[in-house]
Parts: C-alpha cells; sequence; structure tokens
C-alpha cells in the first residue's frame, strides 16, 4: 500500500471514528484511542510510525489551541481546584512512583539519584578543557 493511500484511510478512519463518537456522545479522545488499539491489532496491515518531531510541531499545537479555545471559561473556573490539584499532584505522585521503581532496580541510588528530577538539580560543572580555553583567553585580554 502506498504511503497516500495509507494516509488517506487513516483520515477516513478518523473521520468515521469522530461521526461514531458524536452518535455515541462519548468524547472523541476515547474512540480514536480505541479505534487505534483494535486498529493495532489487524494482522497484515503495514507498519505506520510518525516521526515524534512531526507530532509534536504540527499535529499537537493544533489540538491544543481547539482544546483551549473551545473551553468554557465557566467551567474552567468552577474546575480549577481539581485542575490544579491533578496537575501537581499528579507530577509529584509519578515523581514518587519512579523513585520506587528505581530503588527497586537499583537499590545504591540514594534518593537525590532516583529523583526523576536529579538531572535538573544537579550543579552545571565544567570540563577542564572549557576552563583551560576560558582561562587562557582571559590571560590573553590582559
Amino acid at each position: 500500500m502506498r504511503d497516500i493511500e495509507l494516509v488517506l484511510l487513516l483520515l477516513a478512519l478518523v473521520t468515521a471514528l469522530t461521526l461514531v463518537a458524536r452518535r455515541l456522545t462519548v468524547p472523541y479522545p476515547i474512540v480514536m484511542v480505541l479505534g487505534g488499539l483494535v486498529l493495532s491489532q489487524i494482522p497484515g496491515l503495514p507498519e505506520f510510525q510518525l516521526p515524534p518531531d512531526l507530532v509534536f510541531f504540527v499535529f499537537l499545537p493544533p489540538l491544543l489551541f481547539a482544546g483551549g479555545y473551545f473551553t468554557s471559561f465557566r467551567e474552567f473556573k468552577a474546575n480549577l481546584r481539581a485542575i490544579v490539584l491533578l496537575a501537581f499532584g499528579l507530577v509529584i505522585f509519578t515523581a514518587a512512583v519512579v523513585a520506587a521503581v528505581a530503588y527497586m532496580f537499583v537499590p545504591a541510588l540514594g534518593w537525590a539519584g532516583r529523583s526523576p528530577s536529579a538531572p535538573l538539580s544537579r550543579r552545571p560543572t565544567r570540563s577542564r578543557r572549557h576552563r583551560s580555553s576560558s582561562a587562557s583567553a582571559c590571560r590573553g585580554a590582559s
């Protein structure tokens, strides 16, 4: 199957799944995920992979914009507490689970090494080459 035929088939499938979601009054992302799971289990279909950059820079921004544009400000304000709690609470919970799983696999790690934010919390270090070249540049300037 050529690429263009595959893309047209996927577009037709997305359109059909959107119509099914509207008819069942179910959020369309749920129907899309279930449709993708069913599609992935059909034997003989060609493997289709999208580059992550294409997804993050082409497909995701319009979806996020549409979600924000069509959000009712009144509903957003009414659910603000739940949104904030889920945003921060789930991040902290996920970090704790990652640390616990890391401890199970590598018990010698300290808590700082198990933390998902460990690479962010480390102080940046300069290599010797960088230090020596900057030091020589300073000496030459004086």
